[in-house]
């Protein structure tokens, strides 16, 4: 499979390339409206904000070309604040539409924890992943290859948080709170984490992709 990763001007694309490579995995890097519909399978990679990502994306008409691929079934990974756009909605620096993809908003992490202390945002740090929803394993998941605790890197100051707690794969947990680590509607697939940065886990993570169909 061929792996279309998606440039908007605001990603770190070569460690996607990197991880990808690594996996033996052939990648196009793209901003190219008929490469995204031609695609095999796609990764929206992304470092910055929300309003930032989706006027990258509208300039270079790949808005309706992702929502097309995604309605098709082609499987999609997004990955930071890829994973957000994923969403219908954010409210970094006001309200901003998203790609809809994944019902459920973007929200800040909240300044205090649980018990009221203080908390820094951003949030930088490596994280265990948790199987949500009740669930004891990521059995039958993109995360089918982890086991419950091991850790991903996180670097983000908001969260995206699915309407339909069906859509949760795994949270972490950050101030006493459980906060949505993974989140996957059909073919979509968002991580906030970061799997080309969090080692031998994240390259579990993409190689399970490879085999989405």
């Amino acid at each position: 499979m061929k792996v279309t990763i998606v440039d908007y001007g605001l990603s770190n694309l070569l460690s996607v390339q990197h991880a990808f490579a690594h996996l033996g995995a052939e990648t196009l890097t793209t901003g190219d409206a008929q490469d995204i519909l031609r695609a095999d399978a796609l990764v929206l990679p992304g470092v910055g904000a929300f309003r930032d990502g989706m006027a990258g994306l509208a300039k270079l008409g790949l808005v309706e070309p992702l929502r097309q691929k995604a309605q098709a079934g082609t499987p999609l990974l997004g990955i930071c604040l890829g994973m957000q756009m994923l969403f219908d909605e954010s409210e970094e620096f006001g309200h901003y539409a998203g790609l809809g993809l994944i019902p459920g908003r973007v929200v800040r992490l909240p300044d205090t924890a649980a018990d009221g202390t203080p908390q820094r945002v951003p949030h930088i740090n490596w994280d265990p992943l948790l199987p949500a929803g009740g669930h004891t394993d990521f059995s039958g998941t993109p995360l089918a290859l982890l086991h419950p605790g091991e850790e991903c890197y996180f670097i983000h100051s908001y969260e995206a948080k699915p309407a339909d707690d069906a859509d949760r794969l795994a949270d972490t947990r950050y101030g006493g709170r459980a906060v949505c680590a993974a989140a996957m509607r059909g073919s979509v697939l968002g991580c906030q984490f970061h799997p080309e940065k969090s080692g031998d886990v994240g390259l579990r993570i993409l190689q399970q992709f490879l085999q989405m169909r």
